[in-house]
């Protein structure tokens, strides 16, 4: 099912989280690689560029899921092991339950690019009817994550909005 099949556009909100993008010492990449990955036919919403701070990414994201009509969140960086890494611990803070194959998926396709992706931290989850997938934070593991399940969130996205009862056959 695309987006356009249900009668609108999946609307997305994309979110950078690096400190120093934030503060304006370093260009972001991610926004415009997550515009260009989306599924075809889907709105972009919202786009934010957010300091590496737990409580003002769970207070984004609980703000995006519960009062803006988002079918998807997508967040870029902090899902390292670093001590401002922290997108993966909001995420978790703010959601109902995890979607655990999406981040299992990105991390396997990753390893064969790159070993340290098994050092990922990323997770998927729903908070209310929207789905919340942590990406890398670098543009190369943003274009590579995103593009390996793309073409499964239109799906998840009809399944949270009721729109879907079944899973599709294989």
């Amino acid at each position: 099912m695309n987006a356009r099949a249900a009668g609108r556009p999946w609307r997305f909100a994309l979110v950078v989280l690096s400190d120093k993008a934030a503060r304006g010492e370093r260009q972001d990449d991610c926004l415009a690689i997550m515009r260009a990955g989306l599924p075809a036919g889907s709105d972009v919403v919202a786009e934010r560029i957010l300091a590496d701070d737990r409580p003002g990414i769970e207070a984004l994201l609980i703000d995006l899921c519960d009062k803006s009509d988002v079918d998807c969140v997508l967040t870029s960086g902090g899902t390292g092991l670093g001590p401002r890494d922290n997108t993966p611990q909001a995420t978790l803070a703010v959601a109902d339950y995890e979607v655990p194959g999406l981040a299992e998926a990105m991390r396997a396709a990753s390893l064969g690019h790159v070993r340290t992706a098994m050092l990922s931290r990323a997770v998927a989850a729903v908070r209310r009817a929207t789905l919340i997938v942590n990406l890398p934070g670098s543009p190369k593991g943003t274009r590579e994550t995103l593009a390996v399940i793309v073409d499964v969130i239109p799906h998840a996205l009809a399944l949270l909005r009721g729109e879907l009862t079944e899973h599709a056959p294989s």
